[in-house]
């Protein structure tokens, strides 16, 4: 290996702005788009359960940004055509307002961070920065802002990631890997999804997924019918899954391992999550501990190659999508799923993690009024951290340098994105409406 110094690397960052200056981020070439938006989505639907792909459009019907939530494929494509600086760390691949969350760090305590990683990959910093600037401005409009107040949380956003990246590449890099992000608590829309987190017990979630299986109480409770977002299994389908369980066992630290092995599985259901994940095939396991007040709730969720990958084919990248997905949260996350792991069911790759344990989300109505920007300076601190952590905060901070004109490039990227997307909804809005008449 080839070691350089802290100059060096610094010098590297800077020598970047020759392959695109930081003020020509804002660039969206419209017309360069190898397919049409709705050709790509088709793309993207194939070997999903085929009768939930109509499930998925009419969810991404609801709003440009429920769009742009399921549309991932399709920015990833648009950003293949546009000039990147080529400065390498691990994306979130999916960097949205509400990709981020409250959940249980392994001692317990409620943390903040980025929680959906299913396009992780390592690819151009700066992809994960433009998609969480268009999202902040379609949230934005869907909250009431004008168009001016969105495009200051963007810059908001950027210009705190900016602030960071520099701070982080001034200190000692152990420091950097454990760094906490000490301006979350505020920001009115992450105490919201804290409080909620805390609500998000195993109990609660015992509750709201299942039921008792007949009026003798303490037999075993097994999985509610909510069709199509929640579905029992066969008897075969159950036993595959379970099956799952031994290889997924062997991913976990032995402390882990031992932990689960006091857990003894009662039921197996299919349940529809997201919106990017739907029509993937997605199980929860209910288990049981020290009896039925000690429920545990495992997802095993099907995942195949990231959006990103047909465009980044120097990306280093496990075979297996389980393994790439965890592998990618534990090189962002401070904190992560104590049960984080990967699995096989035949020749389909699944992520295992805990599911719902003091989990919470934001909701959009949260970034109504002074919201929005207190929230975009999280998302940008955040972003910073996993960027740091996983690339080379030294490259990142030389490309940036002191000057405002990347925030500014951003913000009208995130503008002009956001019209994109706005224009690919109404187009599939239309799509389905032909497709109604027929």
């Amino acid at each position: 290996m080839q070691w350089t110094t802290p100059q060096e690397r610094r010098k590297l960052g800077q020598a970047r702005r020759k392959q695109i200056g930081r003020q020509q981020h804002d660039q969206l070439r419209a017309k360069t788009r190898p397919a049409t938006s709705l050709q790509l989505l088709e793309h993207s639907m194939r070997g999903r359960v085929a009768s939930l792909v109509k499930l998925k459009y009419e969810l991404m019907a609801e709003s440009p940004f429920a769009y742009f939530r399921g549309a991932a494929p399709v920015m990833a494509t648009d950003f293949s055509v546009t000039p990147s600086t080529g400065i390498i760390s691990q994306l979130c691949g999916d960097a949205h307002v509400r990709n981020l969350g409250a959940f249980a760090a392994p001692d317990g305590r409620l943390v903040f961070d980025i929680n959906d990683f299913d396009e992780t990959i390592r690819g151009p910093f700066e992809w994960d920065l433009k998609r969480m600037a268009a999202s902040l401005v379609l949230a934005g409009r869907a909250a009431g802002h004008k168009e001016g107040a969105a495009r200051r949380a963007v810059e908001a956003c950027i210009e705190r990631y900016s602030a960071q990246m520099r701070a982080f590449a001034r200190m000692p890099l152990l420091e950097v890997g454990r760094f906490q992000v000490h301006r979350i608590g505020m920001a009115k829309p992450v105490h919201a999804a804290l409080l909620k987190a805390e609500r998000a017990t195993p109990m609660h979630t015992l509750e709201q997924l299942t039921e008792p299986r007949s009026t003798d109480l303490s037999a075993p409770r097994h999985f509610k019918e909510a069709k199509p977002m929640l579905t029992r299994v066969s008897a075969s389908q159950a036993a595959a899954v379970l099956a799952s369980l031994g290889t997924y066992r062997a991913t976990l630290e032995p402390q882990r391992q031992h932990l689960l092995s006091l857990y003894r599985p009662i039921d197996v259901a299919f349940k529809v999550v997201g919106t990017g994940s739907v029509g993937l095939r997605d199980y929860c396991i209910y288990l049981e501990g020290n009896g039925p007040g000690d429920p545990l709730f495992l997802q095993i969720k099907e995942e195949t190659a990231s959006a990103y990958a047909p465009y980044l084919p120097d990306a280093q990248s496990p075979h297996h999508n389980g393994q790439r997905v965890a592998d990618g949260q534990r090189a962002m996350q401070v904190q992560t799923d104590p049960f984080l792991g990967w699995t096989h069911i035949g020749a389909r790759t699944f992520l295992v993690r805990q599911l719902n344990d003091h989990k919470g989300s934001i909701e959009l109505d949260d970034l109504a009024g002074g919201g929005l920007s207190a929230y975009a300076e999280v998302c940008g601190e955040l972003l910073a951290r996993g960027h740091a952590r996983s690339g080379d905060p030294l490259v990142i901070a030389g490309y940036l340098g002191s000057g405002g004109g990347f925030a500014q490039s951003l913000a009208k990227f995130g503008c002009a994105y956001a019209d994109r997307t706005e224009k690919d909804w109404e187009d599939l809005c239309r799509s389905r409406k032909r497709r109604n008449r027929s």
